[in-house]
């Protein structure tokens, strides 16, 4: 019983009549709840909006290295702590030479099944029509010296034990990178700045992460462990729980038509998709990680429904999947959607703001939703 319904009995009011009126009681305000109602759709798409200021973002170029220095400009204003870089060399394969992430199909992408669309990356500056977009993508990409920012909010319990929540910054095809993966930057930065509230305390500590060079192969987030898996549990790096990326989150039309194209609206059945890879050696925990983010879609996301596929692939978690439970939020999955052709704007010109509609944007929405609401719940966030 409730010190309530104690008090109650020791006064003589009937056992029935306690419960009923402690059940008539207002209950605590549920804390995730709260932090996913802070969520809000304009300011999402005003992130999205603000990185394509940069254009594609290409690694290697000034346009990159500036949205790497806008990035971190908005973190430190949310409040956001220890906001760090991480440097690393990218030097690109000799000639001929495929790229890491274009071999990993083989590893459990998925079988392609129905209709497929072409798929590739525009390297013709002339596809973009748009003048002012296709000069600010003119300067071609150089090897050498590269940086990713990040940011922790640090746990008031366990400040040594994090969650890593990432997203890639950097993008190609000569558009402006709005989806691919404007939309996953702006998740990640939004979560960051609910999570940075004054208000906002964790038991845990959440890294959020905006990952570079992941179009060459994943290389910000393989330095990212290269650099750092060794330091786990100490003062330098706290220990892995789980890793979580965001890579695609706005366009979830549905399948090719038999002439190759594709409905203009967000279908009504469109869900997040979330990702793990079976052939890992953390499978088993990525998996049950998965079915955490599905359980909080179910309650705190307004609009689409999430499901749980077991083929994530070309993607920033999976240098994490041998390491930790690691997961993937995308609009389609990766091998056998994303790569039939489900979304004709992966890596061509037409990946602009102006592209996309409110119902494409709640769909990142639901994701980041999906996401504040299960990190939340695992790092035991509450409100002062």
């Amino acid at each position: 019983m409730t010190r309530f319904l104690l008090l109650l009995a020791v006064l003589g009011i009937p056992t029935a009549l306690a419960a009923q009126a402690d059940s008539a009681r207002p209950s605590a305000p549920d804390p995730v709840a709260q932090l996913v109602a802070r969520l809000d759709l304009e300011r999402y798409k005003a992130t999205i909006k603000g990185l394509t200021q940069f254009g594609d973002r290409r690694q290697g170029t000034d346009r990159n290295r500036a949205a790497v220095d806008w990035i971190e400009a908005q973190l430190r204003s949310y409040g956001c702590s220890n906001v760090s870089r991480l440097k690393y060399d990218y030097q690109a394969p000799a000639q001929g030479v495929r790229p890491a992430r274009d071999t990993t199909r083989a590893s459990g992408g998925g079988r392609y099944r129905g209709l497929r669309a072409p798929t590739g990356v525009n390297t013709d500056s002339l596809k973009q029509p748009d003048l002012r977009v296709r000069a600010i993508n003119m300067q071609p990409t150089t090897p050498g010296a590269r940086e990713e920012v990040y940011c922790t909010k640090v746990g008031s319990v366990h400040p040594n034990e994090m969650y890593i929540v990432g997203g890639h910054m950097d993008g190609h095809g000569w558009g402006e990178a709005a989806n691919d993966d404007g939309s996953g930057t702006a998740l990640v930065m939004e979560l960051a700045r609910i999570f940075s509230g004054q208000d906002v305390r964790t038991d845990r500590s959440i890294r959020f992460i905006l990952w570079n060079n992941e179009e060459t192969g994943l290389n910000g987030s393989r330095a990212y462990v290269e650099q750092r898996a060794a330091l786990q549990g100490s003062a330098q790096e706290p220990k892995w729980l789980g890793m979580i990326q965001h890579d695609m989150m706005l366009f979830d039309h549905g399948m090719p038509r038999a002439d190759g194209s594709l409905a203009p609206e967000q279908r009504p059945e469109a869900d997040v998709n979330i990702e793990f890879q079976a052939s890992a050696k953390f499978a088993a925990q990525s998996q049950q990680l998965a079915w955490v983010f599905q359980v909080a879609n179910e309650k705190h996301a307004t609009d689409y429904p999430a499901s749980v596929g077991s083929h994530m692939t070309n993607t920033d978690s999976a240098p994490f999947q041998d390491l930790v439970a690691a997961i993937s939020l995308r609009e389609n999955e990766r091998g056998t959607q994303i790569g039939a052709g489900w979304d004709p704007n992966w890596h061509q010109p037409t990946d602009l703001y102006a592209t996309y509609q409110d119902k494409d944007f709640r769909l990142g929405l639901n994701a980041a939703q999906t996401t504040l609401a299960a990190v939340a719940g695992l790092v035991g966030a509450t409100i002062k």
